[in-house]
């Protein structure tokens, strides 16, 4: 598996997958394991994804010093992983919270961001987090589904901090736009890609810096798109759009029906709006917010 060495030390691996342009990509998790992101939905079709395990998970080594397992000690990593593919201005996506990473490392090296793809991303490096009552909002948005009752109250203990791990495994619908198979099958991956310390350590005091960072992103010239689930709590639609709003060119897509994890619920819906956006910029055709060829909201 191909590997490179981070500033301190530690090996890390990463995945390629597909062909075309290359498309670096973050894990959320915080600190999951790669594996869960697959192809993306068939990103892979027409882009070369270059898929990192960060430090501590799936293949990469666990560093020496837990320390380092804070986002904002990682973003040498994603530089020391961009230097060695040898690129310079690049494209990026990352998930959820892997979308913290993605922001620290941009801007401290904005010359090197081409456009930044946020999936169902989190924002604490922007200052935006999500609260309980953002993922109460959405749970209410499926009173509907057959698992509602019993997965709620197990849902709700999980945003209070008071979950157990049986806990953890009964909200999983919430996470998904259908629990059907294919999410069924996803979610029970979960408990072996996880590594609990770095998810510990991860947004530690100290690893963010929202003042500083709302002033460079407000001025970058690179394009951003953040794609959000209809029916995800972490972003909600609107607080994915309030975080759009920080950027100097961002683009909105909100996917019908879809959770915080898109690509499982409808590959094809996910992969449009990105492949469309991605495409553009490649082309550098045209260069408004909110182009129509980009099939996104005008």
């Amino acid at each position: 598996m191909p590997s490179f060495i981070a500033p301190d030390g530690t090996r890390l691996t990463y995945h390629a997958r597909g062909e075309g342009e290359p498309l670096l990509c973050l894990p959320g998790g915080p600190m999951r394991a790669s594996a869960y992101l697959g192809d993306l939905g068939g990103l892979t079709r027409n882009r070369r994804l270059y898929v990192l395990d960060l430090r501590g998970t799936g293949d990469s080594e666990r560093p020496a010093d837990p320390a380092t397992y804070r986002c904002d000690r990682q973003v040498a990593d994603v530089e020391a992983f961009r230097a060695h593919l040898g690129l310079d201005r690049v494209d990026l996506l990352a998930h959820s919270a892997g979308c913290d990473l993605a922001l620290l490392w941009a801007v401290r090296h904005p010359g090197h961001v081409r456009t930044l793809t946020m999936v169902t991303g989190r924002a604490r490096a922007l200052g935006v987090d999500f609260t309980p009552e953002h993922r109460a909002e959405s749970a209410v948005l499926r009173k509907a589904e057959p698992w509602f009752e019993g997965a709620h109250e197990a849902y709700t203990r999980l945003w209070a901090g008071t979950a157990t791990e049986a806990d953890v495994d009964t909200a999983a619908p919430f996470f998904y736009g259908r629990w059907d198979a294919a999410a069924k099958a996803h979610a029970a991956e979960d408990a072996d890609q996880y590594n609990e310390e770095a998810a510990e350590r991860y947004a530690g005091p100290g690893a963010f810096r929202p003042d500083e960072a709302r002033a460079v992103v407000a001025a970058w010239d690179a394009r951003v798109l953040l794609v959000a689930g209809e029916l995800d709590g972490g972003p909600l639609p609107r607080v994915a759009g309030a975080v759009a709003e920080l950027f100097a060119r961002a683009d909105l897509a909100v996917l019908p029906g879809a959770g915080h994890f898109p690509w499982i619920d409808d590959p094809e819906a996910f992969r449009a709006p990105i492949t469309a956006f991605l495409d553009r910029q490649a082309g550098r055709r045209g260069d408004r917010p909110n182009d129509p060829d980009l099939g996104l909201p005008a």
